[in-house]
């Protein structure tokens, strides 16, 4: 099973050989069999990729993410079809109904603020998770009064610090974005190894956002990442932090009572959610997840 996520820091020339993704750097050489190898990440402008390689990649379901002079993730590569039977898979996705779009995307936020929950009370503020769980009971089919808004600003003051902003160009910021692209990349190549159409959401509907669908399913598992940022993160957005931003889908996650990768609970999350809005389970038959330990 695929666990390893590859972080290219360095000058680096990554080829393929014999089932191994070679990188060649002036330290030396480093090999790692793509049997193990979940995703790439590309943080720096001085690496060079083969073609060879990216084909193997594509063919194995293994996303490659891609930074910016800023650290920021900017880029994803993806398999064209990750499915034998796509053309179906996008047919069922078309046919999809407002009615089940709503309820998954009810329990969805539900979901979400949950975690966010689990996260305030693991930090000691047992109140404000009370709050957040009581959210969770009002929220809507569709979310139509926007609860996960609300819960949003609660969370985000408590556990980050009154006055806290997202669109503050701050190192906490950075790391929070680091990791939800972290996120969106494994949503994403999950619903494509299913042969699902990630531009296509079912609350995300933005033109200019290719990934509507992933931004969707990923909503959950944004608290991983507050999560490890909170506990983790020093005085700014340096190294230490994205190495284990990157490891995050080996997380521990409770799960079905016992303890799974958090990159093996998000395979699991989306199909249970796309079986719902394929009407082959209910949407309360989701199963649900927590922080371990």
């Amino acid at each position: 099973m695929a666990f390893r996520t590859v972080l290219i820091e360095s000058p680096s020339r990554c080829s393929y050989q014999g089932g191994y993704m070679v990188v060649r750097k002036e330290d030396g050489t480093v090999k790692v069999h793509l049997s193990e190898v979940e995703s790439v990440v590309l943080h720096t402008h001085q690496a060079f990729i083969s073609t060879y390689l990216l084909a193997e990649l594509a063919t194995r379901s293994i996303s490659v993410v891609v930074s910016n002079h800023k650290h920021h993730p900017v880029g994803q590569y993806l398999p064209l079809h990750g499915a034998h039977n796509t053309s179906k898979r996008v047919q069922e996705q078309l046919e999809w109904s407002e009615p089940i779009k709503k309820r998954v995307w009810q329990r969805v936020v539900r979901d979400k603020i949950r975690m966010q929950a689990a996260v305030l009370e693991e930090r000691g503020h047992v109140n404000h998770a009370r709050a957040l769980r009581a959210i969770t009971e009002q929220v809507k089919s569709g979310d139509t009064t926007n609860r996960e808004g609300y819960a949003a600003r609660m969370y985000f003051s408590v556990a980050f610090g009154t006055g806290f902003s997202r669109d503050a160009d701050l190192p906490v910021n950075a790391a929070l974005n680091y990791g939800y692209a972290i996120i969106l990349s494994m949503v994403s190549k999950e619903v494509v190894s299913r042969g699902y159409l990630t531009q296509r959401g079912i609350c995300h509907r933005s033109e200019y956002n290719q990934f509507n669908f992933s931004c969707d399913l990923m909503e959950p598992f944004r608290p991983f990442v507050d999560r490890l940022v909170l506990n983790s993160m020093g005085d700014g957005f340096d190294k230490d932090i994205r190495l284990l931003l990157c490891d995050i889908a080996s997380q521990k996650v409770a799960y079905r009572d016992g303890a799974y990768r958090l990159g093996s609970v998000v395979s699991l999350y989306v199909q249970d959610c796309v079986n719902a809005l394929n009407r082959m389970i209910a949407p309360a038959d989701i199963d649900g997840f927590s922080l371990y330990g």
